[in-house]
């Protein structure tokens, strides 16, 4: 069988895997914390270490495999012909030629997009937007990205920087955002931001069970910290959940306003949340945006949880390379 290395580069942790060319299967799937402070040369490095392991563990269980190339799937605006991760706030790359060093270094041909192209992909080709012909991908995770399908096509806009949904500005005086914004969705709804509002909560007086799950250290706290209290019935953590919906519902009714898409995927980590999140994300799209827009679209969790960037970026290269 014939397989593609999906490799999704996120600002928490890296994931590798080879995906057949059906995407009904992933063998060698590895992750690992990504430890942007180390810098690029040290994460590149550990991604080829992580790609040639996975190669080995795909080929031991299937003897037959053959290895056609790499999709990478990376965070920030890129530019597809070049290769080149132009700009990622949550790793502190610039002009970084990711595909060429990823490939050369494995002896492969590869492919980049960013991370949430590559998760829209992933969700079209097999996941909760199969089938559809205008689909969008919200990501949740160190930051937000977005990946938008428009007649069965990933749209890449003029500048292969469609789809920067994080970016989306919901609070004209926000919370500064680390694209150098203020305001962004981004500020409001990543991980780290759900975090960061639960603790000044707290150190403002709140009282919740945050501080016992995390033993007192506020830097423990992470947002699945918040999902946690939150599934425990934790007042503060349930507002902040809440405002969390509140958030992303603003953000979605843009988006369906704009697009008309039958389907709206949330990927991430905040997919945990369930119903505490979906059913006020939901109502908040309602009030917000046209009713035959919103009757048209469902709203539903990725399927392809923690593999949905790397059978996505495997898409991509075989779209690339049929």
């Amino acid at each position: 069988m014939r397989y593609v290395l999906g490799i999704d580069i996120g600002g928490t942790n890296l994931v590798v895997g080879a995906v057949s060319e059906t995407g009904e299967k992933v063998l060698g799937l590895h992750t690992e914390p990504t430890g942007a402070v180390h810098g690029a040369d040290d994460v590149l490095a550990r991604i080829v270490q992580m790609a040639r392991a996975t190669i080995e563990e795909t080929r031991a269980a299937d003897p037959d495999a053959e290895i056609r190339g790499l999709g990478v799937g990376s965070p920030g605006p890129i530019n597809i012909a070049s290769g080149k991760v132009l700009l990622t706030p949550n790793l502190g790359w610039v002009d970084m030629p990711v595909r060429d060093r990823l490939g050369d270094a494995l002896g492969l041909p590869a492919v980049l997009d960013n991370d949430a192209n590559c998760a829209m992909a992933g969700e079209l080709w097999v996941g909760a937007a199969k089938g559809a012909r205008h689909a969008v991908t919200f990501t949740l995770g160190t930051g937000i990205g977005g990946g938008i399908v428009v007649d069965g096509k990933l749209d890449h806009g003029a500048s292969d920087v469609a789809a920067e949904i994080g970016h989306i500005t919901i609070e004209t005086n926000g919370r500064r955002c680390g694209c150098g914004n203020d305001g962004c969705l981004e500020a409001y709804a990543s991980g780290p931001a759900i975090a960061r509002r639960a603790i000044e909560a707290i150190e403002a007086g709140a009282d919740s069970s945050i501080p016992l799950i995390v033993a007192g250290d506020p830097a423990k706290v992470t947002a699945q910290t918040v999902y946690e209290a939150a599934a425990a019935g934790d007042p503060l953590a349930l507002e902040v959940v809440q405002d969390t919906a509140k958030y992303l519902g603003v953000g979605v009714a843009n988006i369906i306003n704009i697009l008309n898409p039958e389907v709206v995927v949330i990927c991430g980590g905040v997919t945990r949340a369930g119903d505490r999140l979906f059913v006020p994300l939901r109502r908040e799209v309602n009030r917000r945006a046209f009713k035959p827009a919103v009757k048209a679209c469902r709203i539903v969790p990725g399927i392809l949880p923690g593999t949905a960037g790397v059978v996505g970026a495997a898409k991509v290269f075989l779209d690339a390379n049929p």
